[in-house]
């Protein structure tokens, strides 16, 4: 027992270190948002599509009630993807990874309205750490530039990614990770669609390396490993130990990008990487 659950553990902890990469690729990334998120979208479903194939995973959706959730988490996951990337465009890394990461507080709080779980307590506390690592980590909130446009956008960025994790984890109940992923991407395809008949698209004969890391390693395998995780630890418990995301989005930001952190992002950061311990500890013991 001890040995499987250091075991999703880890698989928890390197999903969300393919999920950082998203913060630097989603500035740097030369193209209109919602042309990046179909890119994103229809690679990573192709890669996933041809995963299912190789491990025989079904892609049939067993029961027509499960056809809502599925869409509804997809449209959620779209959402999700184009205000964060919006966020990151509009301020910084920092900044807009760092206002996509209240969504564990959302998540503590909406979790038990839509799934049948005890209310605990220790997320409010865990919670108010992370926003308070948030605090120290912003230098400062100036109003009158694109930064608040981008904290705006990564606060409904945020609510639409706990709605998604919260309606994913009923779904991976009765279905593979790989194939709620695929499905969602599938849909967020058709949705986005449109944009292609109306927005630049031909960034993408530059563009085309990073986008492909951005399907495959951030969405394909990153975001499935979460999905799955999903299983083995509540999405209170995933969001918080995702909290160390903003961290490693930094980091990588630093090295690629070379924004450099401050003072108060080490400070801030310690914080955050605290309420992971905290809850990798309580999760264990669980």
């Amino acid at each position: 027992m001890s040995n499987n659950h250091t075991n999703n553990l880890v698989f928890l902890l390197l999903a969300t270190l393919f999920i950082s990469t998203s913060g630097a690729l989603g500035k740097f990334i030369d193209m209109p948002t919602p042309v990046i998120i179909w890119w994103r979208s229809v690679l990573a479903m192709i890669v996933l599509y041809a995963l299912c194939r190789y491990k025989k995973i079904g892609l049939k959706i067993k029961s027509k009630k499960d056809a809502i959730p599925v869409i509804t988490s997809a449209v959620f996951m779209a959402a999700h993807w184009v205000t964060y990337f919006y966020a990151l465009k509009l301020s910084n890394v920092a900044i807009g990874m760092l206002s996509l990461f209240t969504f564990p507080i959302i998540t503590a709080f909406l979790e038990p309205l839509f799934i049948k779980i005890k209310f605990d307590p220790i997320y409010i506390l865990l919670g108010v750490m992370v926003l308070f690592g948030m605090y120290i980590l912003v230098p400062e909130f100036n109003m009158e530039n694109t930064h608040l446009k981008g904290i705006l956008f990564g606060l409904f960025s945020a609510l639409c990614y706990a709605l998604r994790n919260i309606i994913s984890k009923k779904l991976v109940l009765h279905y593979n990770a790989s194939s709620v992923m695929f499905y969602q991407l599938f849909i967020i395809t058709i949705i986005l669609a449109p944009v292609l008949f109306f927005m630049e698209t031909s960034g993408i004969k530059t563009q085309y390396p990073y986008i492909i890391i951005l399907a495959i390693l951030t969405t394909a395998i990153g975001h499935t490993m979460l999905v799955n995780s999903l299983k083995h630890f509540t999405v209170s418990t995933a969001s918080i130990i995702g909290s160390v995301q903003p961290i490693l989005g930094i980091i990588i930001a630093f090295i690629f990008l070379k924004e450099i952190p401050t003072w108060n992002t080490f400070f801030g950061g310690l914080i955050i990487l605290s309420t992971v311990i905290i809850e990798s500890i309580r999760s264990r013991k669980a």
